[in-house]
Order: structure tokens, then C-alpha cells, then sequence
């Protein structure tokens, strides 16, 4: 039986996943990181992105986070988000249509403030969009 962590998802309106995994991957402001049993204490911020977790056996969900913090124990991982959803939950049209607006608000900027306002939001918009990639091409890839 391989070693496990637990995991808490959390967003700022409801947990989103709670139980053990053997593993955690998240979108850290400095480059992607890999979680494991016994990891040493960290606390980070996360990027907008996917978020999987290899569960017990070696299945693997997928989450998208709006960014936040991840707080890593050693026997426990808490990631923070403000939105957080199941991969397959993304509204690809929403986030396509945001990806769209904040295009358009960066071409049409009035101060920086907004500028910085539609970088993030288009940031947003392409990982949720990027995780929704993803998730299709492990589900295709699957199915062969």
C-alpha cells in the first residue's frame, strides 16, 4: 500500500475535494509542484490552473483553481482558492467569452489599473481553458 496525504480543495464558497491522494501537482507562482507524503512544510502562492490529484491506485482528478495559497504539511495539503471547479465543471463558452473581453479591454485601455484588472482576468480565462484541453486530451487518449 503506497503512502498517503490528506488533501482539502477549498474555495472561498465550498469544499471542493477532501480525502487522501498520493499525490498532489499544482500551478505555484514559481513553476509547477509536485506533492507527496512526508513533504516538507511549504506555503505558496498559486497561479491561476489545474490542480490534480492522483488519488489511492493511481486515479487522477482534475480541478481548476482561480489562484490562492497552497499550505503544504507533512501529512496534510490545504490549497486556498477563491473559485475553485472540477476540470470537467469549466464553462468553456464563459470562459471564452471572458478570454474575448479581456482582449478587448487591454486594446482598449484606459489606465492601468484596467490593465492590470484584464491581464488577470485573460490569465484566468486561458487556464481555465488550457485545464479543459487537458482534461479532453487524457479522456481521448484514455479511450484508444
Amino acid at each position: 500500500m503506497a503512502m498517503t496525504i490528506h488533501v482539502d480543495i477549498v474555495s472561498a464558497e465550498k469544499q471542493i475535494f477532501s480525502g487522501t491522494a498520493e499525490a498532489l501537482f499544482a500551478p505555484a507562482v514559481l513553476g509547477e509542484v509536485g506533492i507527496m507524503p512526508r513533504h516538507s512544510p511549504l506555503l505558496t502562492q498559486l497561479n491561476p490552473g489545474e490542480v490534480r490529484v492522483v488519488k489511492q491506485g493511481g486515479e487522477e482528478e482534475y480541478y481548476y483553481v482561480s489562484g490562492g495559497m497552497l499550505e503544504v504539511q507533512p501529512h496534510h495539503v490545504t490549497v486556498l482558492a477563491d473559485t475553485a471547479l472540477r476540470a470537467k465543471d469549466v464553462d468553456e463558452a464563459a470562459a471564452l467569452e471572458a478570454k474575448s473581453r479581456a482582449e478587448q479591454a487591454l486594446k482598449d485601455r484606459k489606465s492601468d489599473m484596467d490593465y492590470a484588472r484584464a491581464q488577470a482576468e485573460l490569465a484566468e480565462a486561458i487556464a481555465q481553458l488550457q485545464t479543459l484541453q487537458r482534461l479532453r486530451q487524457r479522456t481521448s487518449g484514455a479511450r484508444r
